[in-house]
């Protein structure tokens, strides 16, 4: 005997597509204007930031994509629908912000031993342009949802780029002011550290949900001992908790009571309970009489 509640799915799907859609072209017509100007002042700081705007720029229309085809209805072959493609976007855009950031180390590592000629004033013009640019875009952005692990793997892109332009701009015055043309490859250096570690907390994250693992916010040692106390429960075994998005939670346990429990007020007590531990948009509690229950089971 079990219980389904799969609750309220409303995401605001449109609210979401339609930030990355506005971050996307805001990002993919900047990132040609950087390109040319990276190359017009040889500035390693305008090439890997617009280098990280193309990640960028891959990384929000997968995530346009994913939220697009997130919003699907499920089917006879795709029980859940295709929530996870938003994971599986989310993932490819981690992945994609190590290789980049791996990328401009190694070029700004070479340019430290020869540090070439820079025009730092077309370099400056650029780099401030870009700055409002994705202060505009990170906006954009956050308008979307927050819990949305799409959306933030997007907002830390844009992030990323933001701290790119403020490195450009501060590289662009030391050239402009003192002539140290070092500047340029230390300033790619910083940004492409910060990258990495955006990087791999978004890949972590991903992972975490691919691999069925348990929310954070939800303490299922806890829980599983919390529901053993409802009234006529002998025992909860068998309890899983996980990730179907990284908003959208899952729950399934079994419920051991004896013979005289009434085993509909059980149920309803248990999935009350529930709800004091995260919004479960997905639950099913399987009730077992004491004399019938198997003995294979799971206990924290």
């Amino acid at each position: 005997m079990g219980q389904h509640d799969h609750g309220h799915e409303g995401h605001h799907h449109t609210t979401n597509q339609r930030a990355l859609l506005l971050a996307f072209l805001l990002i993919v017509t900047f990132m040609i204007v950087e390109v040319i100007g990276g190359l017009w002042t040889n500035s390693l700081a305008l090439l890997s930031d617009a280098g990280h705007m193309l990640g960028d720029a891959a990384a929000l229309g997968l995530s346009f994509l994913a939220v697009r085809f997130g919003a699907r209805k499920a089917t006879p072959h795709q029980t859940f629908g295709y929530r996870r493609f938003e994971i599986l976007a989310a993932f490819v855009n981690g992945l994609t912000l190590l290789v980049i950031s791996g990328y401009i180390i190694i070029e700004a590592y070479k340019r430290l031993f020869a540090p070439p000629e820079i025009l730092s004033g077309g370099m400056l013009a650029i780099a401030v342009i870009g700055l409002l640019v994705n202060v505009l875009a990170a906006w954009i952005l956050m308008r979307g949802e927050q819990d949305n692990l799409n959306v933030r793997s997007a907002l830390l892109h844009v992030f990323g780029d933001l701290l790119g332009s403020v490195g450009a701009i501060t590289a662009a015055l030391l050239i402009l002011m003192f002539g140290w043309t070092l500047a340029d490859p230390i300033a790619s250096m910083f940004v492409a550290l910060l990258i990495l570690v955006s990087g791999y907390r978004v890949t972590r994250d991903a992972v975490h949900i691919l691999m069925e693992g348990a929310p954070d916010k939800v303490d299922v040692v806890a829980m599983q001992r919390d529901l053993a106390t409802v009234e006529g429960v002998k025992e909860v075994h068998d309890l899983h908790v996980w990730s179907i998005t990284s908003e959208e939670y899952a729950v399934t346990c079994h419920v051991l009571i004896d013979e005289t429990t009434d085993d509909q007020r059980v149920l309803h007590d248990v999935t009350e309970r529930m709800k004091q531990y995260g919004s479960f948009g997905r639950s099913t509690v399987q009730i077992e009489r004491e004399t019938a229950h198997c003995e294979e089971r799971t206990i924290w």
